[in-house]
């Protein structure tokens, strides 16, 4: 991503424009619920500290939150979504066809998808890509042939795995952890079955990608926390969600290792966990210097104390930036760097 500073006077020039924005006291923020106990504890942290309004935290999903985000500037839409993956050309399309022109992106650390379990289970989980794909894509190869999905038992598709039905908690269709668990698990493990890797990964991204739609897979909406609850109360169902709900959980859950390896700060930071992705939030710049407290919010969102190693978020499971990486999301949060056009 790249990226162009904006001028003090075009930054004047727009928040003149979002004067209406000035009626609203606490900052508004939308977005996925991955990044929402992050963004939740920092907002906390700053109204502790500086004795603010606390901003209004909202778990909407990133699909969801970038829809609202970019629905225009002014007292009438959020300041800030966060995200679990990067902003689409389409919702960019959207932001600026609705006259959300000046937008800073950053990255504000990791995140392993993880696949839990209740420590409650008998088995010890151990799945390859191919199999997550296996139990939960809406159709897979059979002789040679993609059809919908017939397994239902985990030890349909491998002996060696539990002999129990399939149930998996995941993600709706608005979140960005589905995006990015489909690409990274679903897509990938889809794509370790020699006769679709032939075919490529293109091919692989329109066949392969559909959840199934037949009970095994539950979409559990928005709120993460409901499907801790259901892990803890369902010893063989399995659950999707970011590492920070694991890490939080970890008396309660216990991970599923991908490829023999279980997500943790050190495996999703070195990439050795595979379905790692990172994690943004989104600044609407035309509400700077309009709706208070807006830039102080922003420079604790993004001090050492909060982002840094050993910040107050990686104690709620973010996996920080390397130094040179943090630094610069950091410069561009702080000074307003806009994103340019994505395509």
């Amino acid at each position: 991503m790249s990226f162009g500073k904006v001028s003090t006077s075009v930054l004047a020039l727009v928040a003149v424009s979002a004067t209406a924005a000035a009626a609203r006291d606490e900052i508004r923020i939308v977005g996925s619920s991955t990044v929402f106990p992050y963004t939740q504890a920092v907002a906390e942290q700053f109204s502790n500290v500086t004795g603010a309004p606390s901003p209004i935290v909202e778990s909407t999903g990133t699909g969801g939150g970038m829809k609202i985000f970019c629905g225009g500037i002014g007292e009438g839409h959020p300041d800030i979504t966060g995200a679990s993956r990067a902003m689409k050309a389409s919702e960019y399309a959207l932001c600026i066809e609705n006259g959300v022109t000046e937008v800073t992106e950053v990255q504000i650390g990791n995140d392993g998808l993880s696949i839990a379990v209740s420590r409650e289970s008998a088995h010890d989980w151990d799945l390859t890509e191919e199999q997550v794909y296996l139990a939960l894509a809406a159709e897979v190869p059979v002789d040679g042939a993609m059809v919908a999905n017939p397994y239902m038992k985990w030890s349909d598709i491998d002996a060696s795995l539990p002999n129990e039905d399939i149930l998996a908690y995941g993600p709706p269709p608005t979140s960005g952890t589905r995006d990015a668990f489909v690409e990274l698990a679903i897509v990938d493990g889809c794509m370790d079955i020699p006769m679709i890797k032939e075919k490529g990964h293109d091919w692989a991204e329109d066949n392969c990608a559909r959840l199934r739609q037949d009970g095994p897979f539950v979409e559990a909406g928005e709120n993460d926390n409901l499907i801790v609850q259901r892990l803890q109360a369902d010893a063989n169902a399995v659950g999707i969600f970011g590492y920070s709900f694991l890490y939080e959980n970890s008396d309660t859950l216990k991970a599923v290792s991908i490829e023999g390896v279980e997500p943790s700060f050190d495996t999703i930071e070195s990439g050795d966990y595979d379905i790692s992705r990172p994690l943004f939030f989104y600044v609407k710049n035309a509400h700077r210097g309009v709706i208070p407290n807006l830039q102080e919010f922003i420079e604790e969102y993004v001090s050492e104390d909060a982002m840094g190693p050993g910040g107050y978020l990686s104690e709620r499971g973010l996996v920080p930036l390397g130094d040179a990486t943090r630094t610069k999301m950091q410069d561009n949060a702080v000074e307003a760097m806009n994103m340019e056009a994505k395509s």
